[in-house]
Formats: structure tokens, sequence, C-alpha cells
């Protein structure tokens, strides 16, 4: 059996944000047991998977990831959406 459902996010800022609940909530009418595949299709975003007892994980990774890739970074030559399209 194979089931396909779209999610439509609305925008969110610059950051980690937790989609669990809507993820869940399209795979309502799924089976309890399968593989589920989710795809972005937006290329200034990405997903993760993390455990999420502790609230610093989100503070870490966007404190890590605004380290390794900072904003308007001068080598940056994909410039023509602007500095951050997802605002």
């Amino acid at each position: 059996m194979t089931i396909q459902n779209t999610l439509t996010l609305s925008p969110y800022p610059r950051g980690f944000h937790l989609i669990t609940s809507l993820v869940e909530e399209a795979a309502d009418e799924l089976p309890d047991q399968g593989i589920m595949h989710v795809l972005i299709q937006h290329t200034s975003a990405g997903l993760t998977l993390n455990e999420n007892a502790d609230p610093s994980v989100r503070h870490d990774f966007e404190a890590f990831m605004n380290h390794l890739i900072p904003e308007n970074h001068p080598l940056y030559s994909h410039i023509y959406e602007g500095a951050d399209d997802i605002t």
C-alpha cells in the first residue's frame, strides 16, 4: 500500500522549528507500522531528526549553523533572492 500526502507549511522565520505535530496530523491515515519518507521542496530549508527532551538542542543547532554558515558572507554568489528568502 502506498499513500502520498502533501503538507503545506506557512512561512517561518529563519531558525529551527518543530513541525512534528503537523507531520503527525498529516500522517493520521497511515498504518501504525511502515516507512515514511519526508521531503521538503524549498531550497532554503532542510529537515533534521532530533530528540526534543531539552529545548537547548535547537538553540545549539542554531548557534552552530550561524557560526558555520554566517548570514551575508562575502563569498556567497547566490544572492538574487536576498540574504534570507525565508523571512
